[in-house]
């Protein structure tokens, strides 16, 4: 099993955000050879505005509420892949072939699987990328992020890095976590 990897997520200064204190990831690998991430998000459970739960299944535009990503890359290669996790229970997975270059004949091979707790200071949401949906590679480049929708619709973007004036995740500077994983 790999270590975990804790790290803290910074907001875009172009997003400031009053409503969150602090946003958590922890990464670790899981026996089977898929990723498990956890997003530990503390602040002012009233001023953040979580999307109402739906059944789980596969859905676009999820970045435009609140949202839980990964951006997982390889070294020396262009490709990445895109996962979005809902707390609505709903997710989404990319490819792209380049920088927003969006592969659309991508067909996932599996669903993630994500769990969402409500915390006193806010929320988690645990998701599980499983083996077959990851690039079969022992060392992924991972770009972690979250957007906050509050209660007053206003977003704000977190990442592990920001490489831009305006959020954009999909810049590889984001992919900020070298991540070693054990193959079974």
């Amino acid at each position: 099993m790999n270590p975990a990897h804790h790290a803290t997520l910074s907001c875009h200064q172009a997003s400031p955000c009053s409503a969150i204190d602090c946003i958590e990831i922890v990464v670790h690998g899981n026996a089977a050879g898929g990723l498990d991430l956890s997003f530990r998000v503390s602040g002012r459970t009233e001023d953040i505005q979580l999307p109402l739960a739906q059944p789980s299944g596969p859905a676009d535009n999820l970045w435009q509420h609140t949202c839980c990503e990964a951006f997982i890359a390889t070294v020396n290669r262009k490709k990445y892949q895109e996962f979005n996790f809902s707390p609505s229970g709903q997710w989404a997975a990319y490819r792209f072939n380049d920088y927003r270059e969006r592969d659309a004949d991508f067909v996932p091979a599996a669903a993630p699987l994500i769990s969402l707790q409500s915390r006193p200071d806010g929320f988690q949401l645990d998701a599980s990328i499983a083996r077959e949906l990851l690039p079969d590679e022992q060392t992924l480049l991972l770009g972690i992020s979250l957007v906050i929708e509050t209660a007053d619709s206003s977003k704000s973007y977190w990442a592990l890095e920001h490489g831009a004036p305006q959020p954009d995740f999909h810049l590889r500077q984001s992919f900020a976590l070298t991540f070693h994983r054990n193959m079974p």
